[in-house]
């Protein structure tokens, strides 16, 4: 990993450093310190034009014949919201990336430079991805959420760096921090954050409004360039002139006076000194320009502009609408009105002014603009009329020849189109980039992206044509936010509400985007434990799919409303809407569904059906199919769809009271969250370990590990199961002696559940209730008492068979020790006696326990 040819000649081309010598001394210092091992960051800013870039060149020069390797990134203002283009575009350099390079090709470089990475294959499969390269069977994508897949790619550029470090030491610099796309800082957060543990030197470049949130860390230093003193600007332009001229006096006074100690100021006013005529020359003063740059700048430049001829002018305006780097066939596509002959011309005398800097020979040709600064004055000339064109010309050769760069990076064709007033071709490469975005991980980027063609599209006329592009931009705002924030955010559920209107304003009911929709908005109220809605947006979806000619909609629906019924607790009715949902899934037919709704439908049908059937009393049969489930999902290779279902398999053996098996299937929840970076089921794993681990013996550290995983699910927005990990917690706290804080958290899953609606665990809420306050004495007899018979009615409205005898059997328990053995045994025995399976489950062991007892 070098830094390109293209800007170790920018750098020798550079103002001379005066008047830095003392910033000079700092950086070597720091560079010894990293030559023995000790990595280092410095953060350097300055207004433009003040040296950043300058001062990084000279440190390079002073301590080039050490054994090093430098790497450099540049951000760019037209990639602000482009994911890792820095990160990218470095990449595509070291590798050696050519236009027509095939994907074997670029694989084959790719290997080549990750070969030292551990594991290669799958830093390499992620690297390739992220250049928009199929990695296909070679390298396959990996199925990780967005947040996920994006930590492992830092992962990897991180594990690379240290391979290089291990070898010499690293200078990397990265310059114009102030234009840095959102997902490129946050690895430079990384960087920072381990610097220490490299041999690297770390430069960060940037302008004062860029509020650095390096500052104070360990280990970084932090430089503020300020302007030039007037005996070090006398000096600069003296150097400047060297054996050219020599400026009288009073010209160099002026030119101290109008650059008020900014080097490249200095050097430009002085190059259009010695450039104007022999006689001495006053620098007229002129109106600031547009873009605040001060006015002896804007005058001299345009001054050298003009000076080089129209068709030079003409070439850097157009240039200059490109961006800072341009190549020469692109170029030559949006300023067609120009010969070859005359267009070289203009670029070989934009290239002997200095303003410009060429790599490469036509028709291969790349250049550079000497500063961003000079591309904004060149930019400035431009007219509304001639900026709309050229921006135009330059899209529109965009798609004709640079297929694979708007394919790749298609906000840059978006930003032409935009600014050439093509708003409708805008629109889409806006929601093209915004889908770029979401597959590269970069949330931000396509919120920004997606959001921005929104705008755009708000300026078209009213249509159905605008409708539906309007959909097509919320589906994937939808999706992206939903990787970042969960499922239950406020954002999401108004996206998905408008997504709705929109549907049936543009005729689409009852199409797969309309079932899509439907289900979204089913998901946000499910996750976000709003059981009140559930059930009528069941209905709904489930009513629309029994008109529909193939099962797939019929089998969610029937799947919804089952789940919704269990949700506010009516197991009866919810259990032949399961059978029936798991009965119509066919696995040819219904597989393509899992990367529609998030995971594999006839698993997470087995799943509610799982819980069903132990409600319904049906203890052998649950478990079988929980079993089932997790099977398929073994086999179905979706990390998602198996994470979903043995966390839900797991739910079964809690119901049930099997510790060991929750144990075993909620450890295995948490290790695949932690690596796919499932933020919900992590935190749902983490409460049933930490459950089990109570219920073993190991109480306090079950406890900690329950309330972290509650907080950390209420941190993703998912309050579906708030009810149930609420009484977990209390048994725990129960457990431990703390009667008082278990009632107090008991107390809190009650009003959740009468707030929501949320009535699935309120049966065994109030069973918990009453053996609590049984631990409390027998004073408190009076108050368990009516607690148990709650639970025992609840039970039997609800049609939960299981909680109907667990609560029973804690109120034939308290009626034993009154002396009531009998009313004991008449409650217990026609429940138990209805079951024909699972007889050596916990439950009903102890019922017929206590039965033998009451003989």
């Amino acid at each position: 990993m070098v830094e390109s040819r293209f800007e170790a000649l920018r750098g020798s081309a550079l103002t001379p450093l005066v008047g830095r010598q003392e910033e000079i001394e700092i950086l070597l210092r720091r560079w010894s310190r990293t030559r023995a091992g000790d990595g280092q960051v410095v953060l350097i800013s300055g207004e433009p034009g003040i040296g950043k870039s300058r001062l990084t060149i000279a440190l390079q020069q002073r301590i080039d014949p050490a054994p090093l390797t430098r790497i450099r990134y540049f951000c760019s203002p037209h990639h602000q919201d482009s994911a890792f283009y820095p990160i990218i575009a470095q990449l595509e350099h070291v590798a050696g990336f050519e236009r027509n390079d095939d994907t074997e090709t670029k694989l084959d470089k790719l290997d080549s430079i990750f070969a030292h990475n551990s594991p290669v294959n799958a830093d390499i499969g992620l690297i390739a991805e992220l250049l928009s390269v199929p990695g296909g069977d070679r390298y396959p994508p990996p199925d990780l959420t967005p947040q996920r897949k994006k930590e492992r790619i830092f992962a990897a550029l991180l594990r690379q760096l240290e391979g290089i470090s291990g070898r010499q030491p690293v200078l990397m610099i990265f310059e114009d921090l102030h234009w840095i796309d959102p997902t490129s800082c946050e690895f430079i957060d990384q960087l920072v954050e381990r610097a220490g543990r490299y041999p690297v030197l770390l430069i960060l470049t940037f302008r004062p409004e860029l509020r650095a949130p390096w500052v104070g860390q360990p280990g970084v230093t932090a430089l503020a360039l300020g302007r030039l003193g007037r005996a070090d600007v006398t000096a600069l332009v003296q150097c400047l002139t060297g054996d050219r001229a020599t400026l009288p006096p009073q010209i160099i006074s002026e030119i101290v006076e109008h650059t008020d100690g900014v080097p490249l100021f200095v050097e430009e006013m002085t190059k259009a000194v010695l450039e104007g005529d022999s006689e001495p020359v006053v620098i007229a003063s002129v109106p600031a320009s547009s873009l605040g740059i001060p006015a002896t700048l804007h005058a001299s430049l345009l001054a050298r502009l003009d000076r080089l001829g129209p068709a030079a002018k003409q070439v850097a305006q157009a240039g200059a609408a490109i961006g800072r780097e341009f190549s020469y066939e692109l170029l030559a596509a949006s300023v067609g009105e120009l010969g070859e002959r005359a267009l070289n011309e203009a670029l070989h005398r934009l290239v002997e002014a200095g303003l410009v800097f060429q790599r490469g020979t036509p028709p291969a040709a790349n250049y550079l603009f000497k500063h961003a600064l000079i591309q904004d004055i060149a930019y400035s000339t431009l007219l509304r009329g001639m900026r709309q064109d050229i921006h135009r010309r330059i899209a529109e050769a965009l798609e004709a020849r640079f297929s694979s760069l708007i394919e790749t990076q298609p906000e840059i064709a978006a930003h032409h189109f935009g600014e050439g007033l093509e708003t409708g071709k805008a629109v889409a490469y806006w929601h093209r980039a915004g889908q770029v975005s979401v597959t590269k991980s970069a949330v931000r980027e396509a919120d920004t992206q997606l959001r921005r063609g929104l705008d755009l599209l708000r300026s078209l006329p009213e249509s159905d044509e605008r409708k539906r592009r309007e959909l097509d931009f919320h589906i994937t705002l939808t999706t992206a936010l939903m990787g970042a924030r969960g499922y239950a955010d406020p954002e999401i559920a108004a996206l998905l509400e408008r997504s709705l209107q929109l549907v049936t304003e543009t005729g689409g009911l009852g199409s797969a985007l309309h079932f899509s929709v439907l289900y979204g908005i089913w998901v946000v109220a499910y996750v976000g434990g709003n059981a009140k809605r559930l059930l009528d947006l069941a209905r709904e979806f489930q009513s629309l799919a029994e008109s529909q000619a193939t099962s797939g909609p019929c089998l969610i629906g029937h799947r919804i409303v089952g789940a919704s019924l269990m949700v506010v607790g009516n197991y009866r009715e919810a259990l032949p809407h399961l059978t029936l949902a798991a009965s119509l899934y066919q696995p040819d037919e219904h597989r393509e569904f899992a990367f529609r709704y998030g995971q594999d439908v006839g698993a997470t049908a087995l799943c509610y059906l799982a819980w069903a059937l132990w409600h319904n009393g049906f203890f052998a049969q649950a478990t079988l199919t929980a079993d089932r489930a997790i099977r398929h999902a073994r086999e179905f290779g979706h990390a998602h769809t198996l994470v979903y279902t043995l966390w839900h398999a797991a739910t079964v053996s809690l119901l049930a009271r099997d510790t060991v098996r929750v144990a075993a299937l909620a450890n295995e929840v948490v290790g695949i969250s932690a690596e796919h970076g499932f933020a919900m089921w992590l935190a749902y794993g983490n409460i049933f370990v930490g459950w089990a681990a109570a219920r073993r013996g190991e109480v306090a550290a079950g406890i900690g590990r329950m309330r972290a995983g509650i907080a950390a699910a209420a941190t993703t927005g998912a309050r579906l199961f708030e009810p149930l990990f609420l009484g977990l917690l209390a048994e725990g706290l129960a457990l431990d002696g703390s009667a008082a804080e278990a009632l107090a958290q008991l107390d809190a899953a009650a009003a959740v559940a009468a707030r929501t609606g949320n009535a699935a665990a309120l049966a065994d809420l109030r069973r918990l209730r009453g053996i609590v306050l049984q631990s409390l004495g027998a004073a408190n007899d009076d108050g368990a008492e009516p607690a148990f018979a709650q639970a025992i009615a609840e039970a039997r409205r609800q049609g939960s068979r299981f909680y109907e005898l667990r609560a029973a059997t804690s109120l034939a328990r308290l009626w034993r020790d009154q002396g009531r053995g009998a009313e004991a045994r008449d409650l217990v025995a026609p429940i138990y006696g209805w079951f024909t399976e699972g007889l050596d489950t916990p439950d009903l062991k102890e019922a017929k326990a206590l039965l033998d007892e009451l003989v």
